[in-house]
């Protein structure tokens, strides 16, 4: 690139500059800028042509301005007349303010083209690469249908310089990730791969990085550079720094490049070829050996170049371990998601050899993987943070090989001490982490104890997740039932705010289903609630261990029935509403167990303070309870409250938490795969889910963590009038069957040949925008009511049929359908119902959904079945809009201009005027706006009767920020609706969705 004479220098720029750099406040600097953009306007409106150097300056001056922060809404013209000069100054500067000021929307990107093209074809490299770096730094949609063809012909041009090769390679990688249907490399790519060859090192990391993105896609296609890869890392590797010094960081060859080639061999198995294979081997063992040389450098720069390399080598041997020992690596790694069903069928089991006999595929021997443990082991005691940080880190996978494990344990002390000392929570969170992942039936209780111990002092932020951890690990390495109740006990106690559900319900389950444990379990909760603060989880544990096993602990007189009523009722009056009603339901067991505690139990039940509660469940609970302690018989009483049958055995639900805690791809981590064939399997127990103490809402189980309700009894027939008596309560519906059965499973729906909707559907659909609970429809024969929950980018809906006639409907079928492209935009599962719907009777679906990205047209919803032989269809609009998925986002008044302001393109922004349906009341328009799904912002516009919301469209592909304003005439009775959002067919839907509840 030819350098800048001392001629090219701007004074008028440099003068301005200083002006704006002196200026004693934001009025001064204002009015600066002001007279410049007054003096460059008129420059370039007058008779007079400018030249070369003129334009350049003052576009110059105009770039600066933007960059101030200031709009500039002229000059667009005279920076594209710079991309014609010959001089090299001039066209960087023309270039530079089109990659920053020009949006990719613009009615000059023709010209701009033009420019661009003509630059490509000059076989001026300096100008070829300014053209390059200019598709590039706009990325359009535009730019790539113009020149994607053209840029992998220069990049394996043979005449092409180095420097445009790299700038080519790294454009292209650019256009990839924009729009990845412009770029054709079908006939290039054999060329591309080659470029791995090329004696130029910059071409070489420039092409690592393209190959590397490229073949995430198209894996089979650019399999050959894998060799080509190997042997460009072995001659880095064994070469000198001397060898390289163009490319030789502080005594270390070619570091970003070794780390790329490295990364790039992360998206294959290992080599099939035995000479490469050994080859790589080699690589592998030499970084590991120069890892243990002496530094050649003190500087902080040397050690963490080599340190870079080093890592990237494990993550390499672990990679390759974890293909051997996982089949299924192809769909769970992150790195292959895009693997398709004809990728390389290369992964094998870890018994040595694959299906026809062949054998495995193991790069690594064991060696490799211990060698890589101690050496990480050495960085858990360094000086640098960093490092210790990423050596637990890489220590958690590799406690997950059978190889390494052994070698991992051999840490424990050190991690130990590090989750007591050290000063960063992120380090001390690793340290938790890699303590679980090495923890087996030998170690299990040291671990676990010193997570308890730690747990006292540990941060606010990473107690719940340690939490999980210790009820996992307490669970799986079990030796005796009792240790595990005793564990559990002592998290509510040191941590009772961060025990979720899923924790004391886990040990509920496994109490109840296990004879041997349920006596200590009773005696031990018992003594723990006579501690004078008792967290209100342990009253829950309390409350239904006691209610079901306390006749086991009743001999004693310290813990006579009496006792253990008083014990817990004096701790009613402190606990919330939920807890209340499971210690009711305690009671009245009570009185089932202990007929000696009846009176006293009646007398609290009969109490104004509950039969008159203001909470409508515990009044029912309480009027129902004493009803039946009263007029039931014993036998009947002993039935209906007899001792909870065992839970169906299903998946801990704690994992399930903890791996979604943890987020995407932590699933390996944290179930490593190992098995210890002698541990009782307690880890295979069901999740609990107590109804006859506490039955948790439906809907607050959005993400399916919590366990399945127990086996439920048919449901009860009732009257016409009262079908949808269960759609709006915190229980869940009846169940249609008595528990799980095949025909229950999950189906995934698809398109039949069903009629249009009702003529009435979309005015159905409207009424759900706001509002997620209601009757969807009804008719003389079917009530269709509706209850469902969002959160983030999935959803819950229960879906209530109710048969309003005596006559029982035949071949009942609900079927959701996806209309048009639908099925590639929102996901949606469905439960099959029973096929006989009894007269006055009410069944239950679940559906559960998935955004996958944005759309504007709902499922489909179709009903058929027979009601007196005669056939009976409708279709209706399913109440699955764009605004289900919103996430409400607070922000400040300054954060919502600015965000208001960057979303002013015409095609972002949608308005209209409309004319009120409604009576205008303020309050109701905030619960709309709010049953939106968008977070309303107080202080943000200046007419306090104006509504200002904002919020966040959650889908798996993408997020799509949305801004709102309403602005309310109470007056003309009109309402004026602006929604600004990133993606044009979003605004549009939504401004037409709310503007239809006003």
């Amino acid at each position: 690139m030819p350098a800048v004479s001392k001629g090219d220098g701007m004074r008028g720029l440099a003068v301005f500059i200083s002006d704006i750099r002196n200026c004693k406040s934001k009025e001064a600097e204002i009015k600066r800028i002001n007279k410049e953009l007054a003096n460059i306007r008129s420059k370039f409106k007058g008779d007079k042509a400018l030249d070369g150097y003129s334009k350049k300056k003052y576009v110059c001056k105009l770039l600066f301005i933007f960059l101030l922060g200031h709009d500039i809404d002229f000059g667009h013209m005279e920076a594209v007349n710079l991309l014609s000069s010959n001089k090299y100054t001039e066209k960087q500067i023309g270039y530079l303010f089109i990659s920053v000021l020009v949006n990719s929307n613009s009615e000059l990107i023709r010209l701009i083209n033009n420019a661009i093209k003509n630059d490509l074809a000059s076989r001026n490299p300096t100008f070829m690469c300014l053209a390059l770096h200019c598709i590039a730094n706009v990325g359009s949609r535009e730019m790539g249908e113009a020149f994607a063809a053209d840029i992998p012909r220069i990049l394996v041009a043979g005449d092409s310089m180095d420097s445009v090769k790299q700038s080519a390679a790294l454009c292209l990688l650019r256009l990839y990730k924009a729009s990845p249907d412009l770029v054709p490399m079908g006939e290039w790519t054999a060329r591309v791969v080659h470029l791995l060859n090329d004696q130029h090192m910059g071409v070489v990391t420039a092409a690592v990085s393209l190959i590397t993105c490229l073949c995430k896609k198209n894996p089979d296609d650019f399999k050959t550079c894998i060799s080509l890869a190997v042997s460009r890392l072995s001659r880095i590797v064994s070469s000198a720094s001397t060898d390289l010094q163009d490319y030789t960081y502080y005594f270390v060859p070619a570091p970003w490049l070794s780390v790329k080639l490295l990364r790039l061999l992360q998206c294959y198995p290992p080599p099939e070829d035995a000479a490469v294979k050994g080859r790589l081997v080699e690589c592998l063992e030499t970084v590991l050996n120069k890892a243990q040389e002496p530094p050649k450098s003190k500087k902080v720069q040397h050690s963490n170049a080599k340190n870079a390399i080093l890592f990237e080598t494990i993550s390499l041997i672990i990679h390759y371990d974890r293909v051997v020992l996982d089949p299924s690596w192809k769909k769970q790694n992150s790195r292959l998601s895009s693997f398709g069903p004809n990728g390389p069928d290369v992964w094998v089991a870890r018994s040595g050899h694959d299906g026809n006999g062949g054998q495995e595929l193991r790069l690594s021997e064991p060696n490799l993987l211990v060698r890589a443990c101690n050496q990480l082991g050495q960085f858990l005691q360094h000086r640098e943070t960093n490092l210790r940080y990423l050596a637990l880190e890489s220590m958690c996978t590799l406690a997950s090989s059978e190889f390494s494990h052994e070698a991992v344990k051999t840490h424990i002390d050190t991690v130990i001490n590090a989750l007591k000392t050290e000063r960063d929570v992120s380090v001390r969170q690793r340290a938790a982490d890699l303590l679980y992942a090495m923890c087996d039936r030998s170690n299990a209780k040291q671990i676990v104890s010193e997570m308890l111990r730690y747990l006292e002092t540990a941060d606010y932020a990473i107690r719940e997740e340690i939490v999980l951890k210790v009820a996992i690990l307490a669970e799986k390495y079990a030796v005796d039932y009792s240790w595990y109740v005793d564990t559990i006990l002592n998290l509510i106690r040191i941590a009772g705010d961060y025990v979720s559900e899923e924790v004391w319900y886990r040990v509920l389950q496994i109490v109840t289903n296990r004879d041997d444990v349920q006596g200590y379990a009773a005696k031990t909760v018992f003594e723990a609630l006579q501690a004078p603060a008792c967290h209100e989880n342990m009253v829950k544990v309390g409350g239904y261990i006691l209610g079901e096993f306390g006749n086991l602990i009743a001999g004693d007189p310290r813990s006579s029935p009496p006792v253990q009523f008083s014990l817990l009722h004096s701790k009613f009056h402190l606990c919330s509403v939920a807890t209340r009603a499971l210690l009711l339901s305690t009671y009245i067991k009570f009185i089932n167990l202990f007929p000696e505690t009846k009176a006293t139990i009646q007398g609290v039940l009969r109490a104004g303070s509950q039969l008159r509660n203001a909470d409508v469940e515990l009044q029912q609970r309480a009027v129902e309870y004493l009803t039946l302690s009263s007029v039931a018989s014993t036998d009947v009483l002993a039935t209906v409250l007899e001792e909870m049958p065992p839970f169906p055995e299903r998946e801990s639900s704690i994992l399930a938490k903890l791996k979604r805690k943890k987020g995407p791809g932590a699933g390996s981590a944290l179930d490593d795969g190992r098995r210890d064939p002698s541990s009782n399997d307690i880890n295979g127990g069901v999740e609990p889910t107590p109804s006859t103490v506490s039955t948790p809402s439906p809907s607050a189980d959005l993400l399916g963590l919590r366990a399945a309700p127990p086996p439920a009894a048919p449901p009860a027939t009732s009257g016409a009038g009262n079908l949808l008596v269960d759609v709006f309560s915190d229980g869940p519906a009846a169940q249609p069957s008595l528990g799980p059965t095949p025909e229950e499973a999950f189906l995934s729906p698809g398109p039949e040949d069903i009629g249009p909707p009702i003529p009435e559907a979309d005015e159905l659909l409207n009424k759900f925008v706001c509002k997620n609970n209601g009757v969807l429809f009804e008719n003389q024969l079917l009530q269709i009511g509706v209850k469902s929950e969002f959160r983030q980018n999935l959803g819950r809906m229960y879906l209530f049929y109710g048969n309003k006639t005596s006559v029982q409907f035949q071949n009942f079928s609900p079927t959701v359908v996806h209309p048009g492209d639908l099925q590639t935009q929102l996901a949606v599962q469905t439960k099959r119902v029973a096929a006989q719907v009894d007269g006055g009777a009410q069944v239950q679906q679940v559906l559960n959904i998935e955004c996958l990205r944005d759309f504007l047209t709902p499922p489909l919803l179709s009903v058929r079945f027979r009601y007196g032989g005669a056939p009976q269809s409708l279709t209706l609009k399913l109440p699955v809009t764009i605004n289900k998925f919103f996430q409400p986002t607070e922000m400040a008044a300054q954060d919502f201009f600015q965000r208001w302001k960057q979303l002013s393109l015409p095609q972002q922004e949608a308005q209209k005027i409309f004319k009120a349906n409604h009576p205008m009341d303020a309050e109701v328009t905030k619960a709309k706006l709010l049953g939106f799904g968008s977070a309303l912002l107080d202080n943000v516009d200046p007419n306090p009767e104006n509504f200002v919301g904002a919020g966040i469209i959650q889908t798996k592909a993408l997020q799509v920020g949305c801004l709102l304003r309403l602005e309310p005439n109470a007056q003309a009775q009109m309402y004026r609706l602006t929604l600004r959002t990133s993606k044009e067919p979003v605004s549009r839907h939504l401004c037409e969705l709310l503007a239809q509840q006003f």
